[in-house]
């Protein structure tokens, strides 16, 4: 009869490797979380992250331009005074009068924003050095573009599949009912993949951001569960008795 590993088979050094890893990618998703939280936050013009918010960033606004958008919602936080950006969104209300602009707008943008938007900066973010590259962001948002979401697509599928695929490898050794454990180790892959398919979905149809939130808060729920469980353990919990254990062996998980 095979015997299957689990966590009380492990060394110490490979717990500790493993509970290293684990750690490092929970923080990494801390973190993750935040910086989702400061780029769509304010988008609706009310403080917080709200589904709201995550409509905007993806179909877009009718009532607001996409630099009103961006100074609403990810930008604000990059300007030197809260004042600023009601300077630039008066100007835009105003009519974006290219003389305003070079005496007011400009040095706002020079001193706060094309440190990364900027040709130069090569990140992939619409330029702000000019009246005319300004002026291509004055006009009705229209949400991500198809080009900027497939771009984070392939970046998101690659990194974070990996992410959890080697989290299910560690979590696949805890001790546990096979079928709970099958279904943990799938949801996030399936939350994932129904994430990022919303946000095409989303940029048609507004009302799918809800979608978006859900996916994205099962995917976080299934990981964390897995890091914490797996954690729990190897370092807490106790072996069940051999008996179990070949009962669950026999399960061929």
């Amino acid at each position: 009869m095979p015997h299957y590993r689990r966590f009380s088979d492990a060394s110490v050094s490979e717990k500790m490797l493993d509970s290293m890893f684990l750690i490092t990618i929970g923080l990494g998703y801390l973190f993750a979380l935040t910086h989702v939280f400061y780029s769509h936050a304010g988008r609706d013009g009310e403080a917080g992250l709200s589904v709201k918010d995550v409509e905007i960033a993806y179909f877009g606004e009718s009532h607001q331009t996409r630099l009103g958008a961006a100074l609403n919602g990810p930008m604000s936080g990059n300007l030197e005074k809260p004042e600023q950006k009601d300077v630039i969104l008066e100007w835009i209300d105003a009519g974006t009068d290219e003389a305003a602009f070079n005496e007011r707008i400009a040095p706002i943008l020079n001193n706060n924003c094309i440190m990364c938007h900027s040709v130069e900066a090569e990140m992939g973010l619409p330029p702000l050095t000019s009246y005319p590259d300004v002026m291509k962001l004055t006009h009705t948002d229209t949400g991500a573009s198809v080009q900027s979401l497939v771009r984070v697509s392939h970046i998101h599928l690659f990194g974070i599949a990996f992410i959890l695929f080697f989290v299910g490898r560690i979590f696949i050794l805890c001790e546990m009912n096979p079928m709970l454990k099958r279904v943990t180790v799938v949801i996030p892959f399936i939350a994932i993949l129904i994430d990022i398919t919303s946000w095409y979905i989303t940029k048609i149809i507004p009302g799918f951001s809800y979608v978006v939130v859900l996916a994205g808060g099962l995917m976080g729920i299934s990981l964390a569960m897995q890091i914490l469980v797996s954690m729990y353990q190897m370092w807490i919990y106790k072996p069940k008795t051999d008996a179990h254990t070949l009962s669950e062996d026999k399960m061929h998980q």
